[in-house]
């Protein structure tokens, strides 16, 4: 029997492993949603997840660099030895690694891809990047959108709509996340369960604006939270939890009420809203699949919803009852969770602006027709770009003749947008988010 030229369980093994899930995103073919860490043994999974993220996270800076070092390009079909430069730019310059297994067991990778030509020149670029580190990056920064590791277009986009706090919003993007969690309220407070935290040796603090929200110090698997499979609590981003601090004026003294979660999956805010308040509540989404994500949520958090797969632009899934408030949280271009979802930079197109924009439109369009006289509407994306956020909104007041906005004028979060509020990813606190509370007229 042939002898495996590299050990499974080897550096040269998961680095492999890293570079075959980073070739669907760089090929413009896939994201990272689907990264399986069962490929590898557990003790490397945290690792092979920091890899795949962190190159997606630092793509444009790590792909100007692999420009500087390589003579010629590496051909389309050797997209995964590509994914191998980065792999180990990445871990010379951002990660703890010891540099000998960075260029080492990178390099060596290129014999588990079935690319035994490549281990030379995969180990002459590393060590060249080593002699040469200061000089090549200080050459590749020349250009703010290699500095800044955003594609040109996306930062063009940041510095016109956000002309003082641009550079701030790409930098916060090139960020981890923080792990938030939401304590389900009808189980207990956000004290006794910080208690319980401490007690486990798990350190948090209380979000600034959620009331139910808490920041880890450090991030965990989720089966290491006391009480996740009990229902006690969620993973979910502190500006993601304000939905139901919007929707209480309309919620609070209506119990039994009639509310549309459109777009619903994988459910987090559907939860939250059911935690908050005794509802008839009805779950829309058009993937199946992801509904099913919903239904388990529920299920874990013993909570009952009504779920219809169905495409929130139409009419079709209606009965004709109307509702009493809606959340809409839009389809968008995710620009205001870049840290939690690094593929973005590569993924997002400028052209999808435009045309997740013309969705957000018709979903708008189409499910105001079912808000009941009196209702309220709370639109919702994970965007930073005015036109899916306040340009959105503002061509459908001018539209609709029985709309009003009744954003609340003084919260603590956020800024006021006219209409609408937006937040902005900061560091170690919330994502990039966009709120607008819009009434029906009572008939």
């Amino acid at each position: 029997m042939k002898k495996p030229a590299v050990n499974p369980g080897s550096g040269e093994a998961l680095r492999a492993s890293a570079a075959r899930s980073l070739v669907p995103v760089l090929t413009g073919r896939g994201s990272l949603a689907g990264l399986d860490v069962r490929q590898v043994a557990p003790r490397d999974r945290s690792l092979l997840r920091a890899l795949c993220y962190g190159v997606c996270r630092t793509l444009p800076r790590l792909e100007a660099l692999a420009a500087a070092l390589l003579r010629t390009p590496f051909k389309a079909r050797d997209a995964d030895v590509q994914a191998l430069l980065l792999l180990g730019i990445y871990q010379l310059l951002y990660l703890r690694v010891p540099a000998h297994a960075a260029v080492g067991e990178t390099a060596g990778a290129a014999r588990a891809l079935n690319k035994p030509w490549a281990t030379r020149v995969l180990n002459g670029c590393l060590r060249r990047l080593q002699r040469e580190a200061d000089t090549l990056q200080e050459r590749v920064d020349q250009e703010p959108s290699v500095a800044l590791m955003h594609p040109p277009w996306l930062l063009d986009a940041l510095r016109q709509a956000w002309p003082q706090d641009w550079q701030d919003i790409a930098r916060a993007n090139n960020l981890p996340g923080p792990m938030t969690l939401r304590v389900n309220a009808r189980l207990n407070t956000r004290n006794a369960y910080l208690e319980i935290l401490e007690n486990q040796g798990i350190k948090a603090r209380p979000c600034a604006y959620a009331p139910q929200g808490l920041t880890l110090e450090s991030p965990c698997e989720v089966e290491a939270l006391p009480g996740f499979n009990e229902g006690l609590v969620s993973v979910q981003d502190e500006a993601a939890q304000l939905a139901p601090e919007l929707l209480a004026p309309t919620l609070a003294d209506r119990p039994g009420a009639r509310v549309l979660d459109a777009c619903s999956a994988p459910g987090g805010k559907t939860a939250h809203l059911l935690e908050a308040f005794d509802l008839e509540l009805t779950a829309l989404d058009n993937d199946p699949q992801r509904l099913t994500r919903v239904e388990q949520t529920l299920d874990r958090l013993d909570l009952t919803a009504t779920l219809k797969t169905a495409d929130a632009s139409t009419l079709d899934w209606w009965d004709g009852q109307a509702f009493d408030a809606i959340l809409l949280d839009a389809p968008c271009s995710g620009s205001g969770v870049i840290r939690r979802h690094p593929d973005i930079k590569r993924l997002r197109r400028p052209n999808d602006i435009e045309d997740l924009a013309g969705r957000q439109g018709a979903i708008l369009d189409a499910l105001w027709q079912t808000l009941a006289p009196g209702g309220a509407l709370l639109y919702a994306t994970c965007s930073v770009l005015p036109r899916e956020n306040a340009d959105q909104i503002r061509d459908f007041l001018d539209c609709t003749s029985d709309a009003r906005e009744i954003t609340p004028e003084n919260l603590p979060w956020g800024r006021r947008t006219h209409p609408g509020r937006q937040l902005l990813p900061q560091p170690d606190g919330h994502d990039g988010f966009y709120y607008a509370l819009i009434a029906k007229a009572s008939a």
